[in-house]
């Protein structure tokens, strides 16, 4: 008789891996990256420092810094072929798809794709971060009928790619939120997508296939497509008593409602949240427009009274891309691209010290009679 295999729906509670990369310490609200401290590493470290940290293991000096974002720009530029393939994409096509189709593209041209080496995969690693802007602000520009927008490499990283997105050079304050973002979204443990990212990498899938089949991942509401949600449901509130009765109305009806709980967070608020409310803060004090800050916090309380939820991340990001002019429908192409190095991370990781993952199942179905 085969030994009883216990079942955990979701995985909730198994622990799938050994990482020196990150982890949640949810009793102390602190979210560990490398051995820091992400929240405090928000507040003095700019998007190149976690970059280099999360790949190399420390973080940067200065002159470390500096080669790197040279590196990213040389990187930049994505081929001419693949630009062409967003042209026969349907005008329907969700960036996210057109990030997946683009991302899957680069693959083709590395010569030496079958190199699982650590040394191979950061080369790869810092290519991609180079590319995942373009890809995501191009291919929904070309999508959409418009002309590609060239980078320039005159501007930060975080200011290039704020660039790219809305056609504009930030102002200073814009460009340190948006960079924050990015910081904020850069790794966070074993979620949905950097599990699909390592089940993929074990097979000796190459880095480029894992993160393709992370951004089908991130591409549901129930993960990184909530931050579309939560904006979706605040402009059609419009106002702070019409998302009171919007949240209401959604409750009573059992609806599942974005932006709020976490798997992980349970019975506090993510601390990254915190972080852009406050930035959300900021920006709502530099265009003199508080509405959408007014219903966020009219939305916190609803569901905190009704339901004990907190805000996560997605929440909060929501209304902060809004107000630095981004599209909709890029907010969480920008979530997949300030992961790419914390999957990146994890893919080299995997490959570096690799077990097939192979879990088993519950099986709940009959067993017929021998056709004999």
């Amino acid at each position: 008789m085969e030994t009883e295999i216990n079942y955990f729906p979701g995985l909730e509670g198994v622990v799938a891996s050994e990482t020196d990369i990150s982890f949640l310490d949810t009793n102390a609200s602190k979210i560990i990256i490398r051995g820091y401290d992400l929240i405090q590493l928000s507040q003095s470290k700019e998007y190149l420092d976690i970059v280099y940290l999360l790949l190399e293991n420390k973080l940067p000096l200065d002159s470390e810094k500096a080669a790197i974002a040279d590196i990213l720009k040389s990187e930049y530029e994505i081929p001419a072929e693949i630009l062409d393939v967003f042209k026969l994409l349907p005008k329907e096509t969700h960036p996210m798809d057109g990030l997946r189709t683009g991302i899957s593209s680069i693959a083709g041209f590395d010569a030496e794709i079958d190199d699982r080496s650590i040394s191979a995969n950061k080369k790869r690693a810092y290519r991609l971060l180079g590319k995942v802007p373009n890809i995501v602000a191009n291919s929904y520009r070309i999508i959409n009928g418009k002309e590609p927008i060239q980078p320039l490499n005159e501007l930060s990283y975080s200011s290039n790619f704020f660039y790219m997105l809305t056609g504009r050079r930030p102002s200073p304050l814009e460009e340190k939120i948006f960079d924050l973002s990015l910081v904020l979204y850069s790794e966070h443990e074993m979620p949905n997508s950097t599990f699909t990212a390592r089940v993929i990498a074990s097979t000796q899938s190459d880095l480029y296939g894992a993160l393709t089949g992370a951004v089908a991942s991130l591409k549901g509401n129930l993960h990184g497509g909530a931050n579309e949600a939560v904006m979706y449901m605040l402009n059609e509130a419009e106002t702070v008593s019409g998302f009171e009765e919007m949240l209401q109305k959604k409750l009573y009806n059992k609806e599942k409602i974005m932006g709020f709980g976490h798997r992980v967070y349970m019975k506090k608020m993510d601390p990254r949240a915190l972080m852009l409310k406050e930035a959300l803060k900021q920006l709502s004090d530099l265009k003199g427009d508080n509405l959408l800050l007014q219903m966020c916090e009219a939305g916190e309380k609803v569901m905190e009274r009704e339901k004990g939820l907190y805000p996560n991340l997605d929440y909060y990001a929501a209304p902060v891309y809004w107000m630095l002019g981004i599209d909709i429908p890029l907010y969480t192409p920008i979530f997949f691209s300030s992961r790419t190095v914390g999957l990146c991370a994890h893919v080299i990781e995997q490959h570096a010290n690799n077990r097939l993952y192979r879990p088993r199942v519950n099986y709940t179905g009959g067993r017929h009679a021998s056709l004999s």
